[in-house]
């Protein structure tokens, strides 16, 4: 499966990569003209090392049960990301020590000198080590969740496959399907509560080494998050708490007298009610693909030949099957110059709104590929989810090529925005329990899932009754991939989700404008900072009460226009 991939490097002689590493080191520098010319050719060894690791981790999520893709990880974890991040010490320090620093043309060096300065006071070498322990474990969460299966209707099924009856409109159905999906996770939830166990141990010691208070602070510093703090995350917890909640539990309400239900159940919270049928924008994936790239061609027809592209060179995993990991992410090939998109579609429209989402990452991918610094096409994932969370709403005019019914892209376009609101909250829950996580080392797993549910209860709504599941309710954080992966990762969504409301707001007022600041703050990567970034959209980078009251009184105004 080595065709979407570019290898230049053979990783099997690991002898290969010191010494291209080593040829970098040694080299002599005697102007900043030379040493621009060096940091460019830096950054294309770092793209042809990156391509191949990007291959093997999504041949590893497309099939996590194949042996021959783990080997391959674990090699990669075991062997080359400990020569790379070697190596990668040795050449920030180089080029920290470098006379010629100081002539390189401000302000597009400022950033990247800040950044090298910032990696240089993180890494420790005995971090090293703790990091091939750290993926490991990441892996067996997925060996183990890819590998979840129930039975349906005499058929083996992933949950994936199963999660479109969640929303029929048989209540007995849907009961059936939220309880065997819930049930798969609490069946392996000691598995998965030992993985963060162990995880918890080697987060703390990577912080300790590092001479940081927490591994909350060590994540802050390692993300580069310059542009906001721990305690601005608490506070725009509360502001969504204010602002937000209120609206998710008025939608809540009207949904559980739509569905004429005494109680108001975790399986009815995604049900339509008596006489419809669940959305369903599309039956295959060459349909999926067809109809987005006829969507992107009224944006702008590079969109569309991106997404075909990489449809012909084999760049899209779309489907759930047996053995394939969860989720869907985007992921960036740097010498290919073209990202890989993997998705568990079940022909739901949260499957087309993921394909829109992980197209915004792959525009955004494409239109970085112009930066020569490999680190500044490293974007943030703050602005990376701008580029994502806003294509699912710049996209909406054009939705009725997935629903030509009228009705149908009615429900689908309120859907989606009450989906913002029903999200918002739950984001919150989802940082605020992290830093939970890290700022009370030692806990235990019952400590750490009521820790979970007490969170929940008060930044989000608790209109759901769940009697009877209280032991799903306190562990619903172990199907949240990125809690094991990519800790740390989510205030971005919420963040990035506030950017889009914002830009989208202004392509309700002048469409051509919006779409133009939305590509000018792609094309800038990581160059400039987030606030910047953010401000070339035409938004603003802010988590004030003020912000958010107006966007949630703009959603429900496009509500009411839908009505």
């Amino acid at each position: 499966m080595t065709s979407f991939y570019v290898e230049k490097i053979d990783f099997s002689n690991t002898k290969e990569l010191e010494g291209i590493y080593t040829k970098l080191l040694e080299e002599e520098i005697t102007s900043a003209t030379q040493l621009e010319d060096w940091l460019i050719r830096y950054s294309r060894v770092q793209d042809e090392v990156e391509e191949i690791l990007s291959g093997h981790y999504i041949e590893f999520q497309c099939q996590s049960d194949s042996e021959s893709a783990k080997e391959a990880v674990e090699f990669d974890q075991d062997h080359i990301e400990p020569i790379k991040k070697a190596f990668e010490a040795k050449l920030d320090e180089k080029i920290l020590q470098s006379p010629y620093l100081s002539e390189l043309p401000s302000p597009y060096y400022d950033l990247f000198i800040q950044s090298t300065r910032n990696a240089k006071s993180l890494f420790r070498e005995q971090n090293i080590a703790l990091e091939v322990e750290e993926a490991k474990l990441a892996n067996a969460y997925f060996e183990t969740t890819g590998g979840l299966t129930v039975e349906w209707d005499g058929e083996e099924k992933t949950l994936s496959q199963i999660s479109p009856y969640a929303q029929v409109s048989d209540r007995e159905v849907r009961k059936k399907a939220v309880t065997l999906q819930a049930n798969a996770f609490l069946s392996v939830q000691d598995k998965l509560q030992g993985i963060m166990d162990e995880l918890l141990v080697i987060r703390k010691k990577k912080a300790d080494n590092a001479g940081l208070a927490n591994y909350r602070d060590y994540m802050f510093k390692k993300y580069e998050r310059f542009d906001y703090t721990p305690e601005d995350c608490k506070q725009l917890a509360e502001a969504i708490k204010k602002h937000v909640v209120p609206l998710k539990e008025e939608l809540q309400r009207k949904h559980k007298e739509e569905l004429g239900v005494d109680e108001y159940r975790p399986w009815d919270t995604a049900a339509v009610k008596e006489g419809l049928q669940p959305l369903k924008p599309f039956e295959t994936s060459e349909e999926l693909v067809g109809k987005g790239a006829h969507i992107f061609r009224t944006l702008d027809p590079r969109f569309a030949e991106l997404l075909e592209t990489m449809d012909q060179r084999g760049m899209l995993d779309l489907t759930s099957r047996k053995g394939k990991a969860p989720g869907g992410f985007c992921s960036k090939l740097p010498v290919s110059e073209l990202s890989f998109i993997f998705m568990n579609a079940s022909k739901t429209h949260g499957d087309m709104i993921t394909l829109l989402h992980e197209m915004g990452h792959c525009i955004h991918n494409d239109f970085t590929t112009s930066l020569d610094l490999s680190a500044y096409r490293e974007t943030p994932m703050e602005s990376a989810e701008l580029a994502s969370m806003s294509m699912e709403l710049l996209t909406m005019d054009q939705w009725d090529h997935y629903y030509p019914n009228e009705e149908d892209l009615i429900r689908a376009k309120k859907d989606h925005l009450e989906d913002i609101i029903n999200f918002l909250p739950l984001g919150m829950v989802v940082d605020q329990f992290q830093h939970w996580l890290y700022e009370n080392p030692g806990h235990t797993a019952t400590e750490r899932n009521a820790a979970f549910k007490q969170i929940k209860e008060e930044l989000d709504s608790t209109f759901v009754n769940f009697d009877g599941m209280e032991d799903w309710q306190e562990a619903m954080w172990l199907r949240i991939l990125h809690i094991f992966e990519v800790p740390f990762y989510f205030i971005e969504y919420v963040i990035a989700q506030l950017g889009a409301l914002q830009l989208f707001k202004n392509y309700r007022q002048d469409k051509e404008k919006a779409i133009k600041q939305y590509t000018d703050a792609l094309k800038l990567g990581s160059s400039k900072s987030l606030p910047e970034v953010y401000e070339a959209a035409g938004i603003r980078f802010d988590f004030s009460q003020d912000l958010i009251k107006e966007l949630m009184e703009f959603l429900q105004s496009e509500l009411q226009a839908l009505n």
